[in-house]
């Protein structure tokens, strides 16, 4: 009799649970707390390892939308292929999208909340390393950016008109904010770019200089010796 009570009660607790882990909001502490949204968003430059893989890890509420671009500014090594793999996970591992590119963007809606996994991976170059800017993040539209909509009900008309175009202000700064990011990672990579032609040409350059001189050198010398006379005496003389 105890074995089946203990059976039915492992059941119940393993419906439990998986019910609980169908919920994709989770619960805040207290009725006046806002839910966790973490930080939205991050900017900043990778070094990724020949054939290595770096992921990060950005928390989402569903009903958000999750920007995602990133550039190679420059390799550092033997290779010079500037390609990378990006990739984009659900929280529960699903592959969302692939990008394989030297710069790309991957946007999408989130629908479920959770940790959404950011991977890039250098596997075409073993023998050099990459700089990647990064620039993701997730923002909200509507009703959901604001956690206490419910307790504004009593705002009068000019008040709702002024968070209305203040909200549109926010949003629209937001966007240049996002296409600003974008324009300078471009502008890094130029700037690496240009870096490195201008000391590809100087290097070509003096190694071309010093083989002209060198060639000059050598072909005085060489005319030299063809028009060198030796000098005769009586024990030396030459033949004929």
């Amino acid at each position: 009799m105890f074995p089946l009570l203990f059976v039915a009660g492992l059941v119940v607790l393993n419906l439990v649970s998986s019910a609980r882990s169908q919920k994709t909001e989770p619960l805040s502490g207290t009725g006046d707390q806002s839910l966790f949204r973490g930080a939205d968003r991050h900017d900043f430059a990778i070094v990724i390892p020949p054939g290595g893989t770096e992921c990060f890890w950005q928390f989402a509420h569903q009903t958000g939308y999750f920007y995602f671009s990133y550039e190679v500014q420059r390799t550092i090594g033997m290779s010079h292929d500037r390609h990378v793999a990006a990739t984009a996970h659900t929280p529960q591992g699903f592959l969302i999208e692939t990008s394989k590119n030297v710069r790309g963007q991957i946007n999408f809606s989130t629908h479920e909340t959770g940790f959404y996994q950011l991977c890039l991976a250098n596997q075409q170059n073993r023998f050099a390393s990459v700089q990647v800017y990064l620039n993701f993040g997730v923002f909200y539209e509507g009703p959901e950016m604001d956690h206490k909509e419910n307790e504004r009900k009593q705002l009068n008309d000019t008040l709702d008109a002024i968070e209305e175009s203040t909200r549109k202000v926010h949003y629209n700064i937001f966007h240049m904010w996002r296409h600003y990011n974008f324009a300078r990672m471009r502008k890094t990579a130029d700037f690496f770019l240009l870096q490195s032609n201008y000391n590809y040409v100087n290097w070509w350059s003096t190694a071309q200089s010093l083989v002209i001189v060198l060639s000059g050198i050598l072909q005085l010398y060489f005319l030299k010796r063809l028009f060198n006379i030796p000098m005769t005496t009586e024990t030396q003389k030459p033949r004929c």
